[in-house]
């Protein structure tokens, strides 16, 4: 990847250029770098306010996936061919990038490299896979069409944004973002859980 072009230059570049806009072809491409960038384009599809066609759970199984790769400490991404062959074209699909890369946009417009010694540090990937790997889950687990995902899944974004753009202050603000997800997640679910408990008590007494 790089580092002298802006994240969503290079991804626009992908998006342009000839080969194949599959997850496999986006792995060949950028390398290293990877990992946090299949990790935007995955985690953005329940992040975004757009249909998602039942796709959302695939792909924070991808993701989950992968981040237990970094936490192993594989340097290279392995995904089974199936999900190497998704693609990234297509009138839905373009929809989707066009509202990502405007936020990815908006986002390096804000950001600049601070604190870069914590990216280097040796167990640093292993730490952005264990916090990928949360958000993922709490994603993942949220209930269908509760909308609850969206702010995991946005905060998974936003850290790996800042793995991408090397700044700490974006890290933390994307980790913060991600744990109220997660904490409005556990408040609400268990709010219904115990409406929807209390409503089998009435009606078992009413029966």
């Amino acid at each position: 990847m790089n580092r002298d072009k802006q994240v969503s230059d290079e991804i626009a570049q992908w998006l342009d250029g000839k080969g194949e806009k599959t997850l496999g072809g986006l792995v060949e491409v950028f390398g290293e770098q990877a990992f946090a960038v299949v990790f935007v384009l995955l985690l953005a599809l329940p992040a975004l306010p757009l249909p998602t066609g039942g796709a959302t759970h695939v792909f924070e199984a991808i993701a989950m996936l992968l981040s237990l790769e970094l936490i192993a400490g594989r340097d290279q991404v392995w995904l089974p061919a199936r999900w190497r062959r998704r693609r990234f074209d297509g009138a839905r699909q373009q929809r989707f990038v066009d509202r990502l890369l405007r936020l990815i946009r908006w986002l390096e417009r804000r950001s600049r490299p601070r604190g870069r010694w914590a990216f280097d540090h040796r167990l640093a990937r292993a730490v952005f896979g264990f916090t990928i790997l949360l958000l993922s889950l709490a994603a993942f687990l949220a209930p269908p069409f509760s909308g609850l995902d969206t702010l995991p899944a946005l905060g998974a974004v936003v850290v790996s944004l800042a793995v991408l753009l090397r700044d700490a202050a974006l890290l933390i603000g994307g980790v913060l973002l991600g744990g109220v997800g997660v904490i409005l997640e556990l408040i609400l679910g268990r709010a219904a859980f115990k409406g929807i408990e209390q409503l089998f008590a009435v009606v078992g007494q009413v029966s």
